[in-house]
């Protein structure tokens, strides 16, 4: 099961990407008083497109904690699509192997997709010690994220 409110996220490390570079990085070191940490399928895909621009939109750019997303691309690949994005003060986490998904239990195979898995579309607010103050996992592809419960 995924982590629920008032469970602790799993710490982890991945490649940590700005849209200008990438290295590797821890979860606790990387939340400034915690974090809302998204999780998504593939950049540029047209959902990624249109939630990442709304969570923009709606100005999570403001929020008192960084906006962390996490999906399956590469560094480069993330580093690309914050560009496209604006370089909006995002950042990103590149799961190319999937066990950030995997140790949250967020990875689910994509039907019509051969051996392709990814995380369901998610959203934790975190606060410093990385426990859970607000979950939600999507269980369908399409509909929009409730962001604003998370906010």
């Amino acid at each position: 099961m995924p982590p629920s409110e008032g469970e602790p996220v799993p710490e982890f490390e991945a490649l940590l990407c700005t849209g200008e570079t990438f290295r590797s990085r821890r979860l606790t070191d990387t939340l400034d008083g915690g974090g809302v940490v998204v999780f998504f399928g593939f950049a540029f895909s047209a959902v990624a497109e249109n939630w990442w621009k709304r969570y923009d939109y709606a100005d999570w750019d403001s929020f008192d904690v960084p906006v962390i997303g996490v999906s399956r691309d590469g560094p480069y690949a993330q580093n690309d699509f914050l560009r496209w994005l604006g370089n909006p003060p995002f950042r990103m986490f590149a799961d190319v192997n999937g066990g950030v998904t995997e140790a949250l239990d967020l990875m689910t195979d994509r039907d019509h997709m051969a051996n392709i898995s990814t995380p369901w579309r998610s959203v934790f607010v975190l606060d410093p010690d990385r426990e859970v103050q607000y979950d939600y996992v999507a269980d369908e592809w399409i509909g929009p994220l409730p962001h604003e419960d998370g906010e």
